[in-house]
């Protein structure tokens, strides 16, 4: 009789798989399934005539890798607002609202770190300190700490390595902004127009030089900013909330879906398609939206992905992040996140979903923690900005 029930056990699996439709990533039919489905968020066209090897190097962020020591509750006694933009709550910080753009390159893992370090230095200091700081230094020198480079690395090495090493400042490609600014020319993920063509090839890692740009002053020792402690956020969708409207922003990291290459407005759930790599972004804010509660994140894959910012003036993508997969990180003018498959809105001036934060006081009080609910584990919705 087990036989039996075995063999009929796998027939009826392989049934249930076929009924699964499948779409090609990036295809028109992907597209058009989406949209039929009528759900939370609309699909489009964001790379043309892009390999799938391309994008899939942009999802550089390596996910269940080392952790930093937990901080303690603290979000209890807070009374958290049900919107909360830190564009908006810290305006004189302009870093919060720039875009970046990692290249050909799987630096995501750095580039939603030393984003949240740039604003949190702003925030801490009530903007009299701003400072893009450097994803070139963080991309070359931390070395195997951090992971491989334009291969992938950790975001927690990330944050250690701001408090322990420290990081120059440094801005956009040929920008000529600090120490050193990126050295990974833009390339046309999404559009055709003036950028070079983004190709799977090449990425290689930049060489780690402890000198700044011709012209720079002061001396690239000199230059160097530092984080005071590293921590994680408890799992805890309101202590995540409590980390960025008490710190400021935070990096998060999530595994994308094929579908979420698609997305172009409203709030992002997974609803099809196979894992393309893990990725990591900056976590901004939270809100809802036609009662879907989301998380509102910036993303680096320039300014064009996305809806463009033209709606909701958001800056990249608004999703779901399940928040007991979610684990912060942060330092003191630092931090980061983590958290699992998520549900995303859109837009294009922002960065990933592992979500680290930093900057905190001296002590934490303590808190007790909390259920997760609302943007909980079976329908997580999170932000994210290009």
């Amino acid at each position: 009789m087990w036989p039996s029930v075995s063999i009929l056990c796998v027939l009826v699996a392989l049934a249930n798989a076929r009924s699964i439709p499948y779409y090609p990533p990036l295809s028109s039919d992907l597209v058009n399934h989406i949209n039929k489905l009528n759900t939370t968020w609309k699909a489009g066209h964001n790379f043309h005539n892009t390999d799938m090897s391309y994008v899939k190097k942009l999802c550089g962020t390596f996910l269940g890798g080392p952790k930093l020591p937990e901080r303690v509750d603290f979000a209890a006694d807070l009374d958290l607002p049900d919107n909360f933009d830190s564009r908006k709550q810290w305006p004189n910080c302009p870093t919060i609202s720039e875009i970046r753009d990692q290249g050909s390159c799987g630096s995501c893992w750095a580039f939603g770190a030393v984003e949240a370090i740039s604003d949190r230095i702003c925030v801490h200091t009530n903007a009299k300190v701003s400072v893009e700081v450097s994803a070139e230094d963080l991309l070359s020198c931390c070395g195997f700490e951090c992971g491989m480079g334009c291969n992938g690395g950790y975001p927690s090495g990330a944050w250690r390595y701001w408090t322990e090493r420290g990081l120059v400042s440094g801005g956009l490609y040929d920008s000529h902004v600090g120490c050193r600014p990126y050295s990974i020319p833009p390339c046309e993920h999404h559009v055709n127009g003036s950028r070079p063509p983004c190709t799977g090839e090449g990425g290689e890692t930049p060489r780690c030089s402890r000198h700044c740009e011709p012209g720079y002053s002061p001396s690239y020792k000199e230059d160097k900013h530092y984080g005071i402690t590293s921590y994680g956020v408890p799992h805890s969708e309101k202590e995540i909330m409590a980390e960025i409207y008490k710190n400021g922003p935070v990096e998060g990291a999530f595994i994308v879906y094929e579908d979420f290459l698609m997305y172009k407005s409203g709030v992002y759930q997974h609803v099809s398609g196979e894992q393309v790599g893990g990725h990591a972004i900056r976590i901004l804010g939270w809100g809802v939206e036609n009662g879907t509660p989301y998380w509102l994140a910036a993303n680096s894959w320039n300014t064009d992905w996305g809806d463009n910012g033209e709606e909701h003036n958001a800056i990249g993508v608004k999703g779901g992040l399940p928040p007991c997969s979610l684990v912060s990180l942060g330092t003191r003018f630092g931090g980061r996140t983590d958290v699992p498959p998520v549900s995303f809105q859109a837009s294009s001036k922002s960065s990933e979903a592992r979500t680290t934060a930093a900057s905190s006081p001296k002590s934490w009080p303590a808190s007790p923690g909390r259920s997760n609910t609302g943007r909980g584990c079976n329908q997580p919705r999170a932000s994210l900005l290009s």
